[in-house]
């Protein structure tokens, strides 16, 4: 596991991500704070220089079992219990929802959610699951983040395409009235039908634009630009990463029936996107990856920005 993840669970497969302990079932939120060990609070401390003086508009953001300082925040900064980040998924999805996977990153400083809503859709012959992920942080350098994101069951890849005509993600800082602004992400779930819906629609269009071996190859050059200044080392990363799209849009098992087409090269960009070995293995790369859940692939939207420009 990850240096920078301090605790996590996931439910019997190994997630896309990579991240966690196994269990065998999905979970309930009170089962899940536990396993994912975020059964936990945070407080806030004055601070106070050497000689005694208390710094004014400024508090420690402190775990309790541990007193370990989570973050210095500015005394407007609310904070979002574990517990309440439960709850208010628990509110936000109804009776019944249970957990995929939930956990800490950076020794508590970061803390995330995922829950797998109920319903799934067929597009183009294909099982979407949407999940809904939380993100939350205690160091104060983050929003509270809400994020319908679907992923495509047979090879779990995420698909979470920028669209234009809907919104998929929520989010807002630690201050004010949060409990008023957490009510506003009811949006989020609101909004995950029409997210579908337009996500069915895009994919539907994909699946008409034909692309001939020649257009792949340009959209991967322009995915994969090469300098002229690259390094030999460069330039050999970029052909190895060239050549693995090409593999995955030309030989992927579970690309096989569809026609060689927009949606299936956005398949291809997404599960080299989501699934692929980084050219530098760092300690933070799955959680960089997971973020990604949320924030959005910048790769996969720009492959789908050249397709739109075709």
């Amino acid at each position: 596991m990850s240096a920078n993840v301090e605790s996590m669970f996931y439910v019997r497969t190994t997630p896309w991500h990579g991240l966690g302990v196994r269990v065998e079932n999905a979970l309930t939120s009170r089962e899940a704070l536990m396993t994912a060990g975020l059964d936990w609070n945070v407080t806030q401390k004055d601070m106070f220089t050497d000689d005694g003086c208390m710094i004014d508009g400024f508090k420690a953001n402190v775990r309790e079992t541990d007193n370990r300082i989570l973050g210095v925040v500015t005394e407007r900064y609310q904070i979002v219990q574990n517990s309440e980040a439960f709850a208010f998924t628990d509110a936000l999805l109804g009776e019944g929802v249970t957990y995929e996977t939930a956990g800490a990153l950076q020794n508590g400083r970061k803390t995330w959610i995922l829950a797998k809503l109920p319903q799934k859709y067929i597009i183009n012959g294909d099982e979407i699951m949407p999940y809904l992920v939380f993100m939350n942080s205690h160091d104060g350098t983050g929003a509270i983040k809400a994020a319908m994101t679907p992923i495509r069951v047979v090879c779990q890849n995420t698909l979470n395409l920028a669209l234009a005509t809907a919104k998929r993600s929520w989010s807002t800082n630690h201050v004010g009235d949060i409990k008023g602004k957490l009510s506003d992400a009811r949006n989020t779930i609101l909004h995950a039908n029409q997210y579908m819906s337009e996500l069915g629609k895009t994919f539907d269009c994909l699946n008409r634009q034909k692309l001939s071996d020649r257009q792949v190859y340009e959209y991967i050059d322009k995915l994969f630009p090469l300098s002229d200044t690259a390094t030999e080392v460069q330039k050999k990363n970029v052909l190895r990463s060239k050549e693995e799209v090409k593999i995955r849009y030309f030989e992927a098992p579970d690309l096989q029936a569809v026609e060689k087409n927009a949606y299936r090269f956005i398949n291809a960009i997404s599960d080299f996107a989501t699934h692929t070995k980084p050219l530098r293995v760092r300690t933070n790369s799955r959680e960089s990856l997971f973020a990604k859940t949320v924030e959005g692939n910048a790769m996969i939207d720009r492959a789908y920005e050249l397709i739109q420009a075709a």
